[in-house]
């Protein structure tokens, strides 16, 4: 396999050591253009075919011959290898679903953290540390008490429910401080002071996440190429908040086409919430706008109020599309999955329903073109979002006449 020996500027492809994934390019920086790193390789591809793929391990690490780390070294709990759920009733064309509420802590940021924490074990790390109140917070503990490390997290004073609860059966050191803010305000010393590993952004303006974690999310785009025999859907759609698995979706299926493996690249569709990405699309630039939300988003976990350069780029160097999504558009497709398909999402994952739907209609995406979406969580993370339209269980006598008709009268559902 190639290890990775080097980070690039995703802009400027200004070189620096792996040890500087700890912050992103000051040539750009100087520009006033906030630019995260990627992983680099020297040495050429390796000389694999598809038939030629590893059957294991059972994990995204197979494709380890791909990836900055090999499989031997990987601080893994099995992730990846998730199904493509086909969802043929939800009247939104050819449509699957890449599963990752299959992963080990239920979320697509597994990836990332085992992609990160592999990395800092080998290079020596002591302590991995994030900000979060979800998704990222579950998986770095997770993976670090996998890789017999501490894991510092830092979340806010209004974070609890489920996500919190299962950072700390991980063994988090889980911190709250006033403010989202404050939460970068002790990490960036904490990482400057103590050399704390990070995973996830930590500084402002906000770059993205842990380059050495994002390069898992290739991993994604490598399964669905395969599970597709290497004809790659038309669209890949994905929540976006800061651009991370955008990025990595789109180097990994870069790295397929470098290959010759697959013929082309999906176009991505990024379905936010706050507009940042879709402003910059529009207007042109570098620098994706500030659009603070009005009011707080059901899809919490997407609700960045600035977008990133590399989801930026990563939309722009594959012809894709941007889209604002209104909250009440969420809500009406989560209210609809879970009965129509049997499938239970975060509200962040199915923000790209109703981005796919308004596509469809103006002909964007068309009648025929095969769309893949990112099914980011289990909708477990975030039960009061369900709960809030779901309504209350109706209570019956234990007989079975008083069964039935409870059932008629409270769901209009008749034995008959």
């Amino acid at each position: 396999m190639r290890e990775s020996t080097h980070l690039t500027c995703i802009r400027c492809g200004k070189r620096f050591a792996l040890a500087d994934h700890v912050r992103g390019c000051d040539a750009c920086a100087a520009q006033g253009v906030a630019a995260n790193l990627t992983v680099g390789y020297d040495a050429p591809w390796p000389a694999l075919r598809p038939e030629g793929l590893p059957r294991g391990p059972h994990s995204m690490w197979r494709y380890a011959d791909l990836l900055h780390a090999p499989a031997d070294a990987a601080v893994s709990l099995g992730e990846g290898l998730t199904p493509l759920l086909d969802m043929p009733r939800l009247g939104l064309g050819p449509l699957w679903f890449k599963d990752e509420s299959r992963n080990p802590t239920w979320s697509f940021k597994d990836r990332l953290a085992s992609a990160a924490v592999t990395m800092a074990r080998r290079m020596g790390a002591r302590v991995i540390a994030c900000s979060s109140s979800g998704n990222a917070g579950a998986a770095t503990a997770a993976y670090a008490a996998r890789a017999g490390l501490p894991c510092v997290v830092l979340t806010t004073e209004n974070a609890g429910g489920a996500m919190v609860t299962q950072m700390q059966a991980y063994g988090a050191l889980l911190l709250k401080v006033p403010t989202s803010a404050d939460r970068w305000t002790v990490l960036v010393e904490a990482v400057a002071r103590h050399g704390w590993f990070p995973t996830t952004a930590y500084f402002g303006p906000v770059i993205g996440s842990s380059p050495l974690g994002i390069e898992g999310y290739k991993t994604i785009a490598y399964e669905i190429a395969e599970a597709m025999d290497w004809d790659v859907p038309e669209w890949c759609a994905v929540p976006a908040c800061y651009g991370d698995s955008l990025y990595g979706i789109w180097k990994g299926f870069d790295d397929l086409r470098a290959l010759g493996w697959t013929r082309r690249m999906p176009r991505l569709l990024a379905a936010e919430v706050s507009g940042s990405i879709t402003g910059a699309m529009a207007e042109g630039g570098d620098v994706p706008p500030v659009r603070p939300l009005a009011a707080p988003s059901s899809a919490a976990s997407i609700a960045a109020a600035q977008g990133t350069l590399q989801g930026l780029m990563a939309l722009r160097a594959s012809r894709g599309v941007s889209v604002h999504v209104p909250d009440e558009d969420i809500l009406r497709w989560h209210a609809r999955l879970g009965p129509a398909e049997g499938v239970y999402a975060e509200p962040a994952s199915v923000a790209t329903l109703p981005a796919i739907e308004r596509l469809r209609a103006d002909g964007t995406i068309a009648p025929h073109d095969r769309v893949v979406s990112l099914l980011t969580a289990s909708g477990l993370k975030d039960n009061p979002v369900a709960e809030r339209h779901l309504p209350p269980v109706p209570r019956t006598a234990p007989r079975l006449d008083a069964a039935l008709a409870t059932l008629k009268e409270h769901y209009g559902f008749d034995v008959a």
